[in-house]
Protein backbone atom coordinates (compact mmCIF):
# COMPACT_ATOMS: atom_id res chain seq x y z
CA UNK A 1 0.00 0.00 0.00
CA UNK A 2 1.23 3.49 -0.87
CA UNK A 3 0.07 6.35 1.37
CA UNK A 4 0.61 10.08 0.94
CA UNK A 5 1.73 11.35 4.34
CA UNK A 6 2.01 15.13 4.15
CA UNK A 7 5.52 15.91 5.40
CA UNK A 8 8.90 14.43 6.27
CA UNK A 9 8.55 13.12 9.85
CA UNK A 10 10.21 15.16 12.56
CA UNK A 11 10.87 11.92 14.46
CA UNK A 12 9.26 8.52 14.94
CA UNK A 13 10.10 8.56 18.65
CA UNK A 14 6.70 8.86 20.39
CA UNK A 15 8.29 11.04 23.08
CA UNK A 16 9.69 13.52 20.56
CA UNK A 17 7.23 13.82 17.69
CA UNK A 18 4.36 16.32 17.71
CA UNK A 19 2.86 16.26 14.21
CA UNK A 20 0.04 14.42 12.47
CA UNK A 21 2.28 12.92 9.71
CA UNK A 22 4.36 11.20 12.40
CA UNK A 23 1.28 9.90 14.20
CA UNK A 24 -0.06 8.27 11.02
CA UNK A 25 3.10 6.13 10.89
CA UNK A 26 3.33 5.52 14.63
CA UNK A 27 -0.23 4.16 14.76
CA UNK A 28 0.97 1.40 12.41
CA UNK A 29 4.24 0.51 14.12
CA UNK A 30 3.27 0.78 17.80
CA UNK A 31 0.34 -0.33 19.90
CA UNK A 32 -0.63 1.07 23.29
CA UNK A 33 -2.63 -0.50 26.08
CA UNK A 34 -5.68 0.46 24.04
CA UNK A 35 -5.91 1.15 20.32
CA UNK A 36 -8.38 2.72 17.87
CA UNK A 37 -10.48 0.32 15.82
CA UNK A 38 -11.25 0.90 12.13
CA UNK A 39 -13.99 3.38 13.11
CA UNK A 40 -11.71 5.26 15.53
CA UNK A 41 -13.38 3.93 18.67
CA UNK A 42 -11.42 2.46 21.56
CA UNK A 43 -10.48 -1.22 21.51
CA UNK A 44 -8.23 -3.34 23.74
CA UNK A 45 -4.61 -3.23 22.58
CA UNK A 46 -1.70 -4.68 24.52
CA UNK A 47 -4.11 -4.76 27.47
CA UNK A 48 -6.73 -7.46 27.01
CA UNK A 49 -8.81 -6.13 29.92
CA UNK A 50 -8.78 -3.58 32.76
CA UNK A 51 -10.54 -2.69 35.97
CA UNK A 52 -11.20 0.75 37.49
CA UNK A 53 -11.52 1.32 41.23
CA UNK A 54 -14.75 2.75 42.63
CA UNK A 55 -13.09 6.11 43.34
CA UNK A 56 -11.85 6.33 39.74
CA UNK A 57 -8.22 6.68 40.81
CA UNK A 58 -6.74 3.25 40.12
CA UNK A 59 -6.63 1.43 36.79
CA UNK A 60 -5.39 -2.17 36.70
CA UNK A 61 -4.52 -3.46 33.23
CA UNK A 62 -4.09 -7.12 32.32
CA UNK A 63 -1.55 -7.38 29.49
CA UNK A 64 -1.75 -10.06 26.83
CA UNK A 65 0.71 -12.85 27.68
CA UNK A 66 1.54 -13.24 23.97
CA UNK A 67 2.57 -9.58 23.52
CA UNK A 68 6.17 -9.36 22.28
CA UNK A 69 8.48 -6.83 20.62
CA UNK A 70 9.44 -7.27 16.98
CA UNK A 71 12.85 -8.60 18.11
CA UNK A 72 11.09 -11.43 19.97
CA UNK A 73 11.65 -10.14 23.51
CA UNK A 74 8.59 -10.15 25.80
CA UNK A 75 6.56 -6.96 26.24
CA UNK A 76 5.81 -6.52 29.93
CA UNK A 77 4.29 -4.03 32.37
CA UNK A 78 7.80 -2.71 33.08
CA UNK A 79 8.08 -1.59 29.44
CA UNK A 80 5.14 0.77 29.92
CA UNK A 81 6.57 2.11 33.16
CA UNK A 82 9.94 2.73 31.47
CA UNK A 83 8.28 4.40 28.48
CA UNK A 84 6.02 6.67 30.50
CA UNK A 85 8.80 7.65 32.93
CA UNK A 86 10.96 8.51 29.92
CA UNK A 87 8.09 10.54 28.46
CA UNK A 88 7.71 12.75 31.55
CA UNK A 89 11.44 12.90 32.34
CA UNK A 90 12.59 16.55 31.93
CA UNK A 91 15.78 15.20 30.32
CA UNK A 92 13.66 13.94 27.41
CA UNK A 93 12.14 17.42 26.98
CA UNK A 94 8.99 16.02 25.39
CA UNK A 95 6.46 18.58 24.20
CA UNK A 96 3.75 16.03 24.94
CA UNK A 97 4.74 15.14 28.52
CA UNK A 98 1.58 16.86 29.75
CA UNK A 99 -0.58 14.16 28.15
CA UNK A 100 0.50 11.82 30.96
CA UNK A 101 0.07 14.35 33.77
CA UNK A 102 -3.20 12.72 34.95
CA UNK A 103 -0.94 9.97 36.38
CA UNK A 104 0.03 10.79 39.95
CA UNK A 105 3.41 12.58 40.27
CA UNK A 106 3.86 12.86 36.47
CA UNK A 107 3.60 16.66 36.43
CA UNK A 108 6.03 17.04 39.34
CA UNK A 109 8.52 14.77 37.54
CA UNK A 110 8.30 16.84 34.35
CA UNK A 111 8.93 20.00 36.36
CA UNK A 112 11.99 18.48 38.03
CA UNK A 113 10.39 18.34 41.47
CA UNK A 114 10.50 14.53 41.79
CA UNK A 115 12.66 11.71 40.41
CA UNK A 116 11.09 9.74 37.57
CA UNK A 117 10.92 6.55 39.64
CA UNK A 118 8.12 8.21 41.64
CA UNK A 119 5.69 7.86 38.72
CA UNK A 120 2.60 6.12 40.11
CA UNK A 121 2.69 3.10 37.81
CA UNK A 122 3.47 -0.31 39.25
CA UNK A 123 4.26 -3.67 37.67
CA UNK A 124 2.31 -6.06 39.91
CA UNK A 125 3.73 -8.83 37.74
CA UNK A 126 4.94 -9.09 34.14
CA UNK A 127 1.40 -8.89 32.78
CA UNK A 128 -0.35 -6.66 35.34
CA UNK A 129 0.08 -2.88 35.30
CA UNK A 130 -1.43 -0.79 38.10
CA UNK A 131 -1.73 2.96 37.46
CA UNK A 132 -2.79 5.53 40.06
CA UNK A 133 -4.16 8.90 38.95
CA UNK A 134 -3.90 12.22 40.77
CA UNK A 135 -7.66 12.74 40.32
CA UNK A 136 -10.52 10.94 38.55
CA UNK A 137 -9.95 11.52 34.84
CA UNK A 138 -12.92 10.86 32.58
CA UNK A 139 -10.84 10.73 29.41
CA UNK A 140 -7.93 8.62 30.72
CA UNK A 141 -8.59 5.55 28.56
CA UNK A 142 -9.16 7.74 25.49
CA UNK A 143 -5.88 9.49 26.25
CA UNK A 144 -4.03 6.16 26.23
CA UNK A 145 -4.70 5.86 22.49
CA UNK A 146 -2.38 8.84 21.97
CA UNK A 147 1.14 8.12 20.69
CA UNK A 148 2.72 9.54 23.85
CA UNK A 149 1.35 6.54 25.77
CA UNK A 150 2.86 3.94 23.42
CA UNK A 151 5.51 1.60 24.81
CA UNK A 152 9.03 2.16 23.46
CA UNK A 153 11.85 -0.44 23.38
CA UNK A 154 14.32 0.11 26.21
CA UNK A 155 16.72 -2.40 24.67
CA UNK A 156 17.01 -0.40 21.42
CA UNK A 157 17.10 3.03 23.08
CA UNK A 158 19.91 2.04 25.45
CA UNK A 159 21.90 0.45 22.61
CA UNK A 160 21.48 3.08 19.88
CA UNK A 161 20.54 6.30 21.70
CA UNK A 162 18.88 8.92 19.46
CA UNK A 163 19.41 6.66 16.43
CA UNK A 164 17.09 3.96 17.78
CA UNK A 165 14.29 4.81 15.32
CA UNK A 166 16.46 4.22 12.24
CA UNK A 167 15.94 1.14 10.04
CA UNK A 168 17.95 -1.77 11.41
CA UNK A 169 17.84 -0.31 14.92
CA UNK A 170 14.15 0.18 15.54
CA UNK A 171 12.13 -2.33 17.53
CA UNK A 172 8.32 -2.01 17.47
CA UNK A 173 5.30 -3.80 18.89
CA UNK A 174 2.65 -2.85 16.34
CA UNK A 175 1.45 -4.43 13.12
CA UNK A 176 4.47 -3.10 11.18
CA UNK A 177 8.12 -2.26 11.62
CA UNK A 178 10.38 0.12 9.67
CA UNK A 179 12.59 -1.36 6.95
CA UNK A 180 13.68 1.74 4.96
CA UNK A 181 13.76 5.49 5.55
CA UNK A 182 14.88 7.67 2.65
CA UNK A 183 14.69 11.31 3.84
CA UNK A 184 12.28 13.34 1.66
CA UNK A 185 11.72 10.13 -0.32
CA UNK A 186 9.74 7.49 1.54
CA UNK A 187 9.46 5.34 4.62
CA UNK A 188 8.88 1.65 4.02
CA UNK A 189 7.23 -0.46 6.72
CA UNK A 190 6.83 -4.22 6.55
CA UNK A 191 4.44 -6.50 8.39
CA UNK A 192 5.66 -7.52 11.83
CA UNK A 193 5.29 -11.33 11.97
CA UNK A 194 5.48 -11.22 15.77
CA UNK A 195 2.54 -8.82 16.13
CA UNK A 196 -0.09 -10.40 18.39
CA UNK A 197 -2.77 -10.21 15.67
CA UNK A 198 -0.53 -10.66 12.61
CA UNK A 199 -2.88 -13.24 11.11
CA UNK A 200 -5.54 -10.57 10.51
CA UNK A 201 -3.14 -8.05 8.88
CA UNK A 202 -3.67 -8.26 5.12
CA UNK A 203 -1.25 -5.65 3.78
CA UNK A 204 2.39 -6.81 3.89
CA UNK A 205 4.21 -3.59 2.90
CA UNK A 206 3.33 0.09 3.43
CA UNK A 207 5.08 3.08 1.86
CA UNK A 208 4.60 6.56 3.36
CA UNK A 209 5.46 9.45 1.03
CA UNK A 210 6.16 12.94 2.44
CA UNK A 211 4.43 14.95 -0.32
CA UNK A 212 3.92 18.47 1.05
CA UNK A 213 2.34 19.89 -2.12
CA UNK A 214 -1.20 18.59 -2.34
CA UNK A 215 -1.41 19.28 -6.08
CA UNK A 216 1.57 17.00 -6.66
CA UNK A 217 0.04 14.40 -4.36
CA UNK A 218 -3.25 14.44 -6.30
CA UNK A 219 -1.38 13.96 -9.58
CA UNK A 220 0.41 10.96 -8.08
CA UNK A 221 -2.92 9.54 -6.90
CA UNK A 222 -4.53 9.97 -10.31
CA UNK A 223 -1.50 8.31 -11.92
CA UNK A 224 -1.98 5.28 -9.67
CA UNK A 225 1.18 6.00 -7.66
CA UNK A 226 -0.70 6.41 -4.34
CA UNK A 227 -3.60 4.52 -2.81
CA UNK A 228 -4.49 7.33 -0.37
CA UNK A 229 -3.61 11.01 -0.04
CA UNK A 230 -2.88 13.02 3.08
CA UNK A 231 -5.13 15.84 1.85
CA UNK A 232 -6.33 17.44 -1.39
CA UNK A 233 -5.79 20.87 -3.02
CA UNK A 234 -8.61 23.09 -1.81
CA UNK A 235 -9.30 24.62 -5.21
CA UNK A 236 -9.85 21.13 -6.64
CA UNK A 237 -12.59 20.10 -4.19
CA UNK A 238 -15.59 21.12 -6.37
CA UNK A 239 -14.07 19.24 -9.34
CA UNK A 240 -13.33 16.18 -7.20
CA UNK A 241 -16.89 16.15 -5.88
CA UNK A 242 -18.18 16.21 -9.46
CA UNK A 243 -15.71 13.88 -11.16
CA UNK A 244 -14.15 11.56 -8.56
CA UNK A 245 -16.89 11.36 -5.93
CA UNK A 246 -16.43 7.61 -5.50
CA UNK A 247 -12.82 8.12 -4.33
CA UNK A 248 -13.13 11.53 -2.61
CA UNK A 249 -13.69 11.39 1.16
CA UNK A 250 -14.92 14.46 3.06
CA UNK A 251 -16.11 14.19 6.67
CA UNK A 252 -16.03 16.10 10.01
CA UNK A 253 -12.70 16.14 11.84
CA UNK A 254 -11.97 16.96 15.49
CA UNK A 255 -9.70 19.88 14.73
CA UNK A 256 -9.46 23.68 14.64
CA UNK A 257 -7.49 25.75 12.11
CA UNK A 258 -6.31 28.90 13.84
CA UNK A 259 -3.70 31.64 14.08
CA UNK A 260 -1.66 31.85 17.27
CA UNK A 261 -0.67 35.30 18.52
CA UNK A 262 2.59 35.61 20.43
CA UNK A 263 1.37 37.24 23.64
CA UNK A 264 4.89 37.38 25.09
CA UNK A 265 5.70 40.31 22.77
CA UNK A 266 4.25 43.76 22.20
CA UNK A 267 2.08 45.11 20.70
CA UNK A 268 -0.11 42.10 21.49
CA UNK A 269 1.20 41.28 24.97
CA UNK A 270 -0.71 43.95 26.89
CA UNK A 271 -3.65 44.56 24.54
CA UNK A 272 -6.24 41.76 24.20
CA UNK A 273 -8.50 44.15 22.27
CA UNK A 274 -5.87 44.38 19.54
CA UNK A 275 -5.91 40.60 19.29
CA UNK A 276 -9.70 40.69 18.99
CA UNK A 277 -9.47 43.29 16.22
CA UNK A 278 -7.44 40.93 14.01
CA UNK A 279 -9.95 38.16 14.68
CA UNK A 280 -12.97 40.39 13.99
CA UNK A 281 -11.68 41.48 10.59
CA UNK A 282 -11.67 37.93 9.20
CA UNK A 283 -14.57 37.02 6.93
CA UNK A 284 -14.61 33.31 7.67
CA UNK A 285 -17.49 32.60 5.29
CA UNK A 286 -15.47 33.95 2.34
CA UNK A 287 -12.42 31.91 3.38
CA UNK A 288 -14.51 28.73 3.49
CA UNK A 289 -16.56 29.31 0.35
CA UNK A 290 -13.84 30.72 -1.89
CA UNK A 291 -10.58 29.20 -0.63
CA UNK A 292 -10.91 26.06 1.50
CA UNK A 293 -14.11 24.82 -0.24
CA UNK A 294 -14.21 21.68 1.90
CA UNK A 295 -17.43 22.27 3.80
CA UNK A 296 -15.56 23.49 6.89
CA UNK A 297 -17.43 25.34 9.64
CA UNK A 298 -16.60 28.96 10.65
CA UNK A 299 -14.92 28.89 14.08
CA UNK A 300 -15.85 31.48 16.70
CA UNK A 301 -14.77 29.23 19.56
CA UNK A 302 -11.84 26.94 20.31
CA UNK A 303 -13.37 23.49 20.94
CA UNK A 304 -14.80 21.91 17.76
CA UNK A 305 -18.27 20.38 17.55
CA UNK A 306 -18.66 16.67 18.13
CA UNK A 307 -18.30 16.26 21.92
CA UNK A 308 -21.57 14.80 23.24
CA UNK A 309 -22.95 16.93 26.10
CA UNK A 310 -20.57 19.88 25.73
CA UNK A 311 -22.06 23.29 24.92
CA UNK A 312 -19.92 25.09 22.36
CA UNK A 313 -18.64 28.51 23.38
CA UNK A 314 -18.21 31.54 21.12
CA UNK A 315 -16.56 34.97 21.18
CA UNK A 316 -18.86 37.77 22.35
CA UNK A 317 -19.10 39.31 18.86
CA UNK A 318 -19.92 36.08 17.00
CA UNK A 319 -23.54 37.15 16.45
CA UNK A 320 -22.77 40.55 14.90
CA UNK A 321 -22.54 41.10 11.15
CA UNK A 322 -19.21 41.52 9.36
CA UNK A 323 -19.71 45.25 8.72
CA UNK A 324 -20.21 45.94 12.45
CA UNK A 325 -17.23 43.79 13.39
CA UNK A 326 -14.95 45.65 11.00
CA UNK A 327 -16.12 49.03 12.32
CA UNK A 328 -15.46 47.92 15.90
CA UNK A 329 -12.05 46.54 14.93
CA UNK A 330 -11.08 49.83 13.26
CA UNK A 331 -11.94 51.72 16.45
CA UNK A 332 -9.78 49.35 18.51
CA UNK A 333 -6.79 50.00 16.24
CA UNK A 334 -7.37 53.76 16.33
CA UNK A 335 -7.58 53.72 20.14
CA UNK A 336 -4.26 51.84 20.19
CA UNK A 337 -2.64 54.58 18.09
CA UNK A 338 -2.61 52.88 14.70
CA UNK A 339 -3.74 54.71 11.56
CA UNK A 340 -2.69 55.26 7.92
CA UNK A 341 0.42 57.17 8.94
CA UNK A 342 1.28 54.59 11.60
CA UNK A 343 -0.12 51.24 10.44
CA UNK A 344 0.02 48.10 12.56
CA UNK A 345 2.70 45.84 11.06
CA UNK A 346 2.47 42.09 11.50
CA UNK A 347 4.67 39.19 10.40
CA UNK A 348 2.66 36.03 9.68
CA UNK A 349 4.45 32.67 9.86
CA UNK A 350 3.11 29.57 8.12
CA UNK A 351 4.59 26.18 7.23
CA UNK A 352 5.25 25.56 3.53
CA UNK A 353 2.04 24.40 1.90
CA UNK A 354 -0.13 25.76 -0.94
CA UNK A 355 -3.33 25.70 1.08
CA UNK A 356 -1.79 27.55 4.05
CA UNK A 357 -0.25 30.08 1.66
CA UNK A 358 -3.59 30.85 0.01
CA UNK A 359 -5.29 31.34 3.36
CA UNK A 360 -2.42 33.56 4.60
CA UNK A 361 -2.59 35.74 1.47
CA UNK A 362 -6.37 36.07 1.82
CA UNK A 363 -6.19 36.97 5.52
CA UNK A 364 -3.36 39.45 4.94
CA UNK A 365 -5.60 41.01 2.28
CA UNK A 366 -8.54 41.27 4.68
CA UNK A 367 -6.38 42.88 7.36
CA UNK A 368 -5.08 45.37 4.80
CA UNK A 369 -8.46 46.14 3.23
CA UNK A 370 -10.46 46.45 6.44
CA UNK A 371 -7.88 47.66 8.98
CA UNK A 372 -4.90 49.00 7.03
CA UNK A 373 -2.65 46.39 8.66
CA UNK A 374 0.57 45.69 6.76
CA UNK A 375 1.34 41.97 6.85
CA UNK A 376 4.59 40.34 5.75
CA UNK A 377 4.42 36.60 5.07
CA UNK A 378 7.11 34.15 6.18
CA UNK A 379 7.00 30.48 5.25
CA UNK A 380 9.22 27.73 6.64
CA UNK A 381 9.60 24.00 6.07
CA UNK A 382 7.87 21.85 8.69
CA UNK A 383 10.84 21.12 10.98
CA UNK A 384 12.07 24.74 10.94
CA UNK A 385 8.53 25.99 11.50
CA UNK A 386 8.13 23.74 14.55
CA UNK A 387 11.32 25.14 16.04
CA UNK A 388 10.16 28.72 15.44
CA UNK A 389 6.79 27.89 16.99
CA UNK A 390 8.28 26.26 20.07
CA UNK A 391 10.80 29.06 20.65
CA UNK A 392 8.09 31.73 20.08
CA UNK A 393 10.07 33.25 17.22
CA UNK A 394 7.02 34.73 15.50
CA UNK A 395 4.37 37.44 15.88
CA UNK A 396 1.38 35.61 14.41
CA UNK A 397 1.53 32.04 13.12
CA UNK A 398 -0.67 29.62 11.24
CA UNK A 399 -1.42 26.52 13.25
CA UNK A 400 -3.95 23.78 13.80
CA UNK A 401 -4.85 21.58 16.70
CA UNK A 402 -6.29 18.12 16.25
CA UNK A 403 -7.76 16.62 19.40
CA UNK A 404 -5.73 13.86 20.99
CA UNK A 405 -9.00 12.36 22.28
CA UNK A 406 -12.67 13.39 21.93
CA UNK A 407 -12.98 15.67 24.94
CA UNK A 408 -12.87 19.50 25.35
CA UNK A 409 -9.84 19.18 27.63
CA UNK A 410 -7.76 17.94 24.71
CA UNK A 411 -8.06 21.50 23.33
CA UNK A 412 -8.21 23.52 26.53
CA UNK A 413 -5.13 21.88 28.06
CA UNK A 414 -2.98 23.26 25.23
CA UNK A 415 -3.36 26.86 26.47
CA UNK A 416 -2.47 26.21 30.10
CA UNK A 417 0.31 28.43 31.39
CA UNK A 418 2.34 25.46 32.59
CA UNK A 419 2.23 23.42 29.37
CA UNK A 420 5.56 24.68 28.03
CA UNK A 421 6.63 25.01 24.40
CA UNK A 422 3.50 23.33 23.07
CA UNK A 423 1.44 26.36 24.19
CA UNK A 424 1.03 28.10 20.81
CA UNK A 425 0.88 31.67 22.11
CA UNK A 426 2.90 31.83 25.32
CA UNK A 427 -0.48 32.40 27.01
CA UNK A 428 -0.95 32.25 30.77
CA UNK A 429 -4.02 33.11 32.86
CA UNK A 430 -4.49 31.84 36.43
CA UNK A 431 -8.31 31.92 36.19
CA UNK A 432 -8.13 29.76 33.09
CA UNK A 433 -5.76 27.27 34.70
CA UNK A 434 -7.86 27.09 37.88
CA UNK A 435 -11.05 26.31 35.95
CA UNK A 436 -9.18 23.57 34.09
CA UNK A 437 -7.81 22.20 37.40
CA UNK A 438 -11.29 22.11 38.95
CA UNK A 439 -12.61 20.28 35.90
CA UNK A 440 -9.84 17.70 36.22
CA UNK A 441 -11.01 16.89 39.76
CA UNK A 442 -14.74 16.89 38.98
CA UNK A 443 -16.43 13.48 38.79
CA UNK A 444 -19.84 14.66 37.58
CA UNK A 445 -19.71 14.90 33.75
CA UNK A 446 -22.17 17.82 33.48
CA UNK A 447 -20.41 19.84 36.18
CA UNK A 448 -17.06 19.06 34.57
CA UNK A 449 -18.22 20.31 31.17
CA UNK A 450 -19.56 23.49 32.81
CA UNK A 451 -16.12 24.20 34.29
CA UNK A 452 -14.44 23.55 30.94
CA UNK A 453 -16.91 25.92 29.28
CA UNK A 454 -15.93 28.60 31.82
CA UNK A 455 -12.28 28.07 30.90
CA UNK A 456 -13.10 28.40 27.20
CA UNK A 457 -15.01 31.65 27.85
CA UNK A 458 -11.94 33.06 29.62
CA UNK A 459 -9.74 32.01 26.72
CA UNK A 460 -12.00 33.61 24.12
CA UNK A 461 -12.12 36.85 26.11
CA UNK A 462 -8.30 36.97 26.13
CA UNK A 463 -8.00 35.84 22.47
CA UNK A 464 -4.40 34.56 22.37
CA UNK A 465 -5.52 32.45 19.42
CA UNK A 466 -7.75 33.36 16.46
CA UNK A 467 -10.06 30.44 15.60
CA UNK A 468 -10.65 30.42 11.84
CA UNK A 469 -12.51 27.24 10.97
CA UNK A 470 -13.36 23.80 12.27
CA UNK A 471 -11.92 21.11 10.09
CA UNK A 472 -13.42 18.65 7.79
CA UNK A 473 -11.01 16.01 6.55
CA UNK A 474 -10.40 15.32 2.89
CA UNK A 475 -8.62 12.34 1.41
CA UNK A 476 -8.51 10.56 -1.89
CA UNK A 477 -8.96 6.84 -1.24
CA UNK A 478 -8.57 4.45 -4.16
CA UNK A 479 -11.59 2.27 -4.86
CA UNK A 480 -9.18 -0.67 -4.53
CA UNK A 481 -8.76 0.12 -0.81
CA UNK A 482 -11.27 -1.67 1.40
CA UNK A 483 -11.98 -1.23 5.11
CA UNK A 484 -11.55 2.57 5.28
CA UNK A 485 -14.06 4.16 7.68
CA UNK A 486 -14.37 7.92 8.11
CA UNK A 487 -14.14 8.95 11.78
CA UNK A 488 -13.85 12.13 13.84
CA UNK A 489 -10.18 11.49 14.73
CA UNK A 490 -9.14 10.56 11.16
CA UNK A 491 -7.45 7.37 12.38
CA UNK A 492 -6.99 4.75 9.67
CA UNK A 493 -4.51 2.07 10.82
CA UNK A 494 -3.23 0.06 7.86
CA UNK A 495 -3.81 -3.17 9.79
CA UNK A 496 -7.57 -2.83 9.19
CA UNK A 497 -7.27 -2.10 5.46
CA UNK A 498 -6.77 -4.28 2.41
CA UNK A 499 -5.98 -3.55 -1.22
CA UNK A 500 -7.87 -5.46 -3.88
CA UNK A 501 -6.14 -5.82 -7.24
Amino acid sequence: MKRGNGAEPESLDPAISTGVPESFIQIDIFEGLVHPGPDGTLRPGVAESWQVSDDGLTYTFKLRPDAVWSDGSPLTAKDFIYSWARMVDPATASNYAFILWPIRNAEQITKGEMPKDRLAAEAVDDHTLKVTLRAPTAYFLQMLMHHSAYPVPRQAIEKFGPEWTRPGNIVTNGAYTIQEWVPQGHIKAVKNPRFRDAASVQIDIVYYYPVEEYGTELKQFRAGELHTTYDVPQEQIPWLEQNMADQFRNSPYFGTYYYGINVTREPFKSNPKLRHALAMALDRDILIKQITKGGEFPAYGWVPPGVPGYEQQQVSWAGTDQKTRVADAKKILADAGFDKSNPLKVELLYNTNDNHKKIAIAIAGMWKQFLGVETSLRNEEWKVYLESRNKKQFEVMRAAWIGDYVDPYSFLELLRGDIGEQNPAGYSNKDYDQAADKAANEKDPAARFKLLAEAEKTLLADMPIIPIYFYTQQHMVSDSVKGWQDNLMDWHPTRYLRVEK
